[in-house]
This record gives C-alpha cells, sequence and structure tokens, in this order.
C-alpha cells in the first residue's frame, strides 16, 4: 500500500564531471586500446558496475570524455579566430594550442591525437570520432580563413583551405613532438618560423 510519499531517487555517489576528466587523462597517457578497465575505474574511483550503469560502455565512457575535451579545445580555438585579423587569428590559434600542449595540469601532447590516431579494425569508431573532431577543428579555420580573403585580408593567391589544413597539419604535429617531451619554447619557436612561411604580414610590418 502506497503512503504518497514520492521515491526518492538514490544520489550519485560520484561527481560526472571529475570522473569524465579522470577517465580523460587515462585515455590521453594509453590510447584507447590500451587503457585498461581496470584503469579506468582505479583513476575514476568507481567500481565497473557504476562505470557500466552511467556510461554504458567503454566506448561510450571514451566519446563523452572526449567530447567533453573536444568542447573546451573548441573554446580556445574560438577566442583565437575571434582576432581581427587573418594574421592574429592563425598566430592565437598556434601559439595557443602551443601553450596546451605543453601544459603542466594534464598529460603533454592532445588527447585527439594519442586517444587513438590508429585502432584496430573493432575500434575503428573510436579514430572516426577523433577524426571528426579534428575535421571540425580545421572547418572552423577554414570559415575564418575564407571570410579573411573575402575581406581582403589575405595575401593574393593564397587558398584558405590550403591554409587551413596547414595550420592544422603544424598543431598536429606539435601534438606529437609535445607527447615525446618537447618544450613549450620549442614549439613556440616553430610557430615563429610558421607565420613567416605564411607571409600573412599584418598591417604595418615589412
Amino acid at each position: 500500500m502506497s503512503t504518497g510519499t514520492p521515491a526518492i531517487g538514490r544520489p550519485r555517489a560520484f561527481d560526472e564531471e571529475t570522473v569524465l576528466a579522470r577517465a580523460a587523462e587515462v585515455f590521453w597517457r594509453h590510447g584507447y586500446e590500451g587503457a585498461s578497465l581496470s584503469a579506468l575505474t582505479g583513476a575514476m574511483g568507481i567500481n565497473r558496475p557504476s562505470l557500466y550503469a552511467t556510461f554504458g560502455s567503454k566506448e561510450e565512457l571514451f566519446q563523452r570524455a572526449f567530447a567533453r575535451y573536444h568542447e573546451r579545445q573548441a573554446a580556445v580555438a574560438r577566442a583565437a579566430l575571434d582576432q581581427p585579423t587573418a594574421y592574429a587569428s592563425v598566430e592565437a590559434f598556434l601559439r595557443s594550442s602551443a601553450d596546451g600542449l605543453t601544459a603542466g595540469d594534464h598529460p603533454a601532447g592532445c588527447l585527439s591525437i594519442q586517444g587513438g590516431l590508429a585502432c584496430s579494425p573493432e575500434n575503428a569508431r573510436i579514430s572516426q570520432v577523433l577524426a571528426a573532431g579534428r575535421a571540425a577543428t580545421e572547418a572552423a579555420l577554414r570559415e575564418r580563413l575564407t571570410r579573411a580573403a573575402r575581406e581582403g585580408d589575405l595575401p593574393a593567391g593564397v587558398d584558405p583551405q590550403a591554409l587551413a589544413r596547414f595550420v592544422m597539419a603544424l598543431s598536429e604535429g606539435h601534438a606529437v613532438h609535445a607527447a615525446a617531451g618537447a618544450s613549450r619554447e620549442e614549439l613556440q619557436a616553430s610557430v615563429d618560423i610558421a607565420l613567416r612561411v605564411v607571409a600573412l604580414t599584418p598591417p604595418g610590418r615589412p
């Protein structure tokens, strides 16, 4: 017989944002395939039943953790691309990327690269998710540079799509080097050269 008192759901024993951040770090350090369930649950501070009940599977956990990571990275990219000129936007994008790849509060490099650039066929969806994230960032770059071309803010003959691909290739290459131990100063030195190579001379500079 009902007492008329509504059932009270059991509160979660953990904060999802916190455990997703911890899971992301495990995937970041070990890659999707190298991240064992024991390593994940140990870092997250939860047991396997809680992991499956909340996230469904290891793959769904990865996708949730990567979506959280990518949204934060996208916010940094949007801020960089909001600069008033193409030169300033590319410089801000590359410099903020170099800073992020070598920040001390997470593993060096980029989850998008270390997470699963190469996966076995049964985990091909992971590589696809990561590729889609990188493609979205490149599309944002391409859109910004296309607008710059329309506004006459790119040197004559510069292809916005090719330039966006070049900038992304450099950023992704920096991720590999950062994971191998390259310093922030070394990455920023590469940015200095890249800005000269693309010849995006800002107003007032020779």
